[in-house]
């Protein structure tokens, strides 16, 4: 996306930067819904697929691909807000 190798390099930092300030937060979150890793290697396994289909020659739309990923995304938040709010009432 730069042609400059300086915005680059800075760019990739930041990004290092930023993610070394919420490994804290994610990895705490991750592992109070352990869910969301099951989840997350869905979607990691969804991404390879993708790619050896088009390593392969068959093209699969990104608007499928982006969709089914938020699907997945939104089907889970509402799990986990239905989980936490089941888990406030006692029988």
């Amino acid at each position: 996306m730069a042609d400059q190798l300086e915005i680059m390099v800075a760019a990739a930092m930041i990004a290092v930067m930023f993610m070394m300030v919420a490994l804290g937060a994610v990895s705490r979150f991750v592992d109070e819904h352990p869910t969301i890793k099951m989840l997350g290697l869905s979607f990691l396994l969804l991404i390879g697929l993708v790619l050896i289909a088009d390593g392969l020659g068959r093209h699969i739309p990104k608007g499928y691909v982006y969709f089914s990923l938020a699907f997945s995304v939104g089907v889970e938040m509402l799990n986990l807000k239905e989980r936490k709010r089941s888990q406030g009432k006692t029988i």
